[in-house]
């Protein structure tokens, strides 16, 4: 009986292969979001300021660090919960793919959002007339949050692998 189940519940793991899929096509929307997003960009141009330009830019930087991020979720959740990718003798196969583990996932999904945030932030001083003082406030509180929370992660991390480390020797 507990063979049974434990099959089962290893095979469970495929039922998360719909869910990458289904950010495959996430990313695709996201593409189409990028792409309108530039087309608009482009049309401004010959009215734009300097500000505008950056505030722009910003925009295609945060969808392309979206874009990044959710292709590091989708490479590294499927390998590291469903199956290994037999991507080994592929030219184009990307560095960071076999040394993404959860806890790497992790950090690099905190960074993607602080990075993120960020960019929402600086897109907002650089144009501070369209929002209110406390929207502004709270979206600074929020971006706060994000940091420190990424740092106390990492931390973590760093405290965790260095518990390990005493433990082996």
């Amino acid at each position: 009986m507990d063979r049974i189940i434990e099959k089962g519940l290893f095979a469970s793991r495929w039922l998360l292969a719909p869910i990458y899929v289904g950010l495959v096509g996430a990313l695709v929307i996201l593409l189409y979001a990028f792409a309108l997003e530039l087309w608009h960009f482009a049309a401004s141009v010959p009215g734009m300021d300097a500000d505008g330009a950056i505030i722009g830019a910003l925009a295609l930087i945060d969808l392309s660090l979206v874009a990044n991020l959710m292709l590091i979720v989708i490479f590294s959740g499927y390998e590291n919960f469903v199956s290994r990718m037999d991507t080994a003798g592929h030219s184009d196969r990307p560095e960071w793919q076999d040394q993404v583990d959860f806890s790497a996932l992790k950090l690099k999904l905190v960074a993607s959002i602080v990075a993120i945030s960020g960019i929402q932030l600086l897109k907002v001083f650089l144009d501070v007339g369209d929002y209110s003082p406390d929207k502004i406030r709270w979206m600074a509180t929020i971006h706060v949050v994000f940091v420190v929370s990424g740092v106390l992660l990492a931390l973590m991390d760093w405290i965790t692998a260095k518990s390990k480390a005493l433990r082996v020797k």
